[in-house]
């Protein structure tokens, strides 16, 4: 116990530390995230959470305080592996295709197949790269992905913890911890960005690191716990694929000859100022229709796109800090069905209500619109004093 806490503590300190040292290095050799058209973010925390879980796992098991053990040592090199895919993703965009394959790949490499059978261990590692850039696709808003990575990261722990299994609970426990500390730079407004190299480092260790605890285990079951345990990023490729198709067809209905303007990619029209939200009249229609703006990267969802959580609960007025709380708080909700159900607290019946309440929050964002600027104030208001 006390070797966990020590190990938690040097993660999130180092965490801390090197997402603070490596936001200069970033900035001058142009590894920034341009989706932000107001402030391009620095893209190398990933490596800032990278770094120490990998050192910290691995420094416990060479001194033989903390073994991670064959198959988690493994793990832990096949996510580090997947890191520097996504470092190589942020340095030279790569398409969605290449990254999935890359992932499922590593996934392959790490499935325990005689426990899972081969056909289990190739869904399996289906699967966790999916997950894997399901997280990738959290990280269109500061702090979101980190901060359900942590939530997530502690229920696979307990799930780990209640297996036996201490050396994958200890990598659980480091990974939640790093990620703490690198939060200290990405809450809202972020410092520096998580960006491919974490995002899928992340996801991919949590997602592996869930199949290993349920080896062995009924398969209807231990797919129930999995889902519950990542449920909200299950969920963000949903939401994505729902709101685009909901903002087609109202594009569709409006029809061209109701628009002042072509539509931008981003959904602005071109007659709109820069800087103020249009104002919903038949002659000018923000239409939100998905695109990739100038300077975007293939592969990569712009980061003020309609489609993503933090996004469209800022449409129902939230800050950017609600969004994200919120969205945990909906991750929370899921890990703990999936903890109970793990445990035998509860039986895979709950579930089921984490799907609805998924299901619901889909709907619910999927139908969100942009909020009506104000009729009152036309353009910057400048106060005078004196």
């Amino acid at each position: 116990m006390l070797y966990g806490i020590a190990a938690a503590t040097a993660a999130l300190v180092a965490a801390a530390l090197l997402a603070a040292l490596l936001r200069a290095p970033a900035q001058r050799l142009g590894l920034l995230d341009r989706r932000r058209r107001d402030r391009p973010l620095p893209l190398l925390g990933g490596v800032a959470v990278v770094l120490p879980t990998a050192g910290v796992a691995t420094l416990g098991d060479l001194t033989a305080v903390a073994p991670l053990g064959e198959g988690v040592a493994a793990l832990l090199a096949a996510a580090a592996g997947i890191a520097l895919l996504g470092l190589v993703a942020d340095v030279r965009p790569l398409r969605t295709r290449a990254l999935f394959a890359g992932t499922a790949v590593a996934a392959a490499w790490v499935m325990p197949y005689e426990e899972t059978g081969v056909l289990g261990g190739v869904l399996a590692a289906g699967w966790v790269a999916s997950i894997a850039l399901a997280f990738r696709a959290l990280d269109h808003a500061d702090g979101l992905a980190g901060t359900v990575g942590v939530v997530t990261a502690f229920g696979a722990g307990v799930c780990a913890a209640a297996e036996v299994m201490d050396g994958l609970a200890v990598l659980l426990s480091v990974l939640a911890a790093a990620l703490t500390g690198f939060l200290m730079h990405n809450w809202p407004p972020a410092r520096i960005g998580l960006g491919a190299c974490g995002s899928l480092f992340t996801g991919f260790l949590l997602a592996a690191a869930a199949v290993l605890t349920r080896a062995g285990r009924e398969p209807g079951e231990s797919a129930a716990v999995l889902f519950a345990l990542t449920a909200v990023a299950a969920a963000q490729p949903v939401l994505a694929a729902g709101a685009r198709w909901r903002d087609r067809r109202r594009a569709a209905a409006i029809g061209p000859s109701r628009r002042r303007g072509p539509v931008g990619v981003s959904g602005r029209t071109f007659a709109d100022t820069p800087g103020r939200a249009p104002a919903d009249t038949p002659g000018r229609v923000f239409a939100d229709t998905p695109g990739r703006a100038r300077g975007d990267t293939p592969g990569r969802a712009p980061a003020d796109t309609p489609d993503g959580f933090a996004c469209r609960l800022r449409r129902r007025g939230m800050t950017a800090q609600g969004a994200v709380v919120v969205t945990a708080g909906c991750a929370l909700g899921g890990v703990a069905v999936g903890v109970l159900v793990h445990t035998g607290s509860v039986g895979a019946g709950a579930v089921w209500w984490v799907l609805a309440g998924v299901v619901g929050m889909v709907v619910f964002l999927c139908r969100s619109r942009r909020r009506k600027a104000s009729a009152q104030v036309g353009s910057y208001l400048r106060v005078r004093n004196g």
